[in-house]
């Protein structure tokens, strides 16, 4: 009975994902599964932690069709991705190019702390401990102690 409960639930849940959008599929099947790679390397501008493949946002369905048509144009995935990233951004996509600016971002935080911990052990080992009193000094402390306060 748990088997059979399973395997209907598992049923109904692939043909929800089959039934995603099929007016919007392109007719070549090897074009169609190309426009799906590109979908799960591009973000959900709206949801933002996860791809236009797996949302369900109005923009990504926008995006999906945008991607299907420059697919079926015959442009590559790199032009793709360009036209996307002039257009939003390179937010848009799930695994941003190697550049200095995103060296700098991503190692930004890093740095600080490292410089941080440098700045605080240099600090420590520079204070100061206190001088020791000279001699006129601690002779005045022992008068000072041997006076009767009352």
């Amino acid at each position: 009975m748990r088997l059979r409960a399973l395997a209907a639930m598992f049923a109904g849940v692939l043909c929800l994902a089959a039934a995603a959008d099929p007016a919007d599929r392109l007719a070549d099947p090897a074009q169609e599964a190309r426009a799906r790679a590109i979908f799960a390397d591009v973000r959900c501008l709206v949801c933002q932690n996860e791809s236009i493949d797996d949302s369900e946002a109005e923009l990504a369905g926008e995006l999906r069709k945008i991607v299907r048509e420059q697919v079926k144009a015959g442009r590559s995935d790199a032009e793709i991705k360009r036209f996307l990233t002039d257009r939003y951004g390179e937010f848009v996509l799930m695994t941003p190019r190697f550049s200095w600016m995103n060296l700098a971002l991503w190692s930004g935080p890093f740095l600080v702390v490292v410089l941080g911990a440098g700045l605080l052990v240099a600090r420590l080992r520079n204070r100061s401990v206190e001088p020791e009193l000279s001699p006129e000094e601690a002779e005045r402390v022992r008068r000072l102690s041997q006076t009767d306060p009352a």
